[in-house]
């Protein structure tokens, strides 16, 4: 069994996750825990090489699946190569988007069926699952004001794309409540950072961590 704890950061495009896994990188580690930050796409050479197809903004004839195809497959090798050793060696692994947000992105918003999405997902990360997901929500304009013009390909969809996605989030906390936590993200870094927090030391007691 995993001796560390495994938690994920989800949200639409500008919700502020990556600041917020960044903060709680930093909390954790000034607390004596072992911390590994990562993202996805992503997150090991070949996913990172991944991302760079997912995202450039010349690829605007990627279908649906293949898009799918692509991130699970970044999935799989970040898994083998980051976060199974990391949570096998008692670590804290901070994931900066995770399958989620395949379930958000391809299903939700692309169309693909959602259930189609989650074999998938169940395939890639070979059935581990996120301790605690944390959600930071807030409207989709405000988001998307916040990452300015130099958009990437996922970022460059509009509004109406961003909108199921963020719905899509939101059903799946709901259907989650134990796991997905849902935070205002519209709030300053540190106010939304004290709402962070709150889960992650939750579980931290729960594992008697500190």
């Amino acid at each position: 069994m995993d001796k560390g704890i495994f938690i994920t950061f989800e949200g639409i495009e500008g919700c502020g996750k990556s600041t917020q896994a960044e903060r709680l990188r930093d909390f954790l580690a000034e607390s004596g825990l072992e911390v590994v930050l990562t993202r996805e796409p992503g997150g090991s050479a070949i996913g990172e090489k991944i991302r760079t197809i997912l995202l450039d903004p010349a690829n605007e004839a990627m279908v649906p699946l293949t898009e799918l195809l692509l991130y699970e497959a970044s999935r799989r090798q970040h898994m083998a190569e980051v976060i199974e050793p990391a949570l096998k060696a008692g670590k804290v692994v901070i994931c900066d988007r995770f399958y989620d947000a395949s379930t958000a992105y391809q299903g939700y918003a692309r169309g693909i069926a959602v259930n189609d999405v989650e074999r998938l997902n169940l395939i890639a990360t070979g059935g581990k699952r996120p301790d605690v997901t944390i959600i930071l929500d807030l409207p989709v304009e405000d988001g998307l004001k916040r990452i300015g013009r130099d958009l990437d390909r996922i970022e460059g969809e509009g509004v109406e794309f961003h909108e199921r996605v963020r719905a899509g989030y939101l059903e799946i906390a709901a259907r989650e409540p134990g796991r997905v936590k849902v935070v205002d993200g519209s709030g300053s870094i540190e106010a939304t950072f004290i709402k962070v927090k709150a889960p992650v030391e939750n579980l931290l007691a729960e594992r008697k961590v500190r």
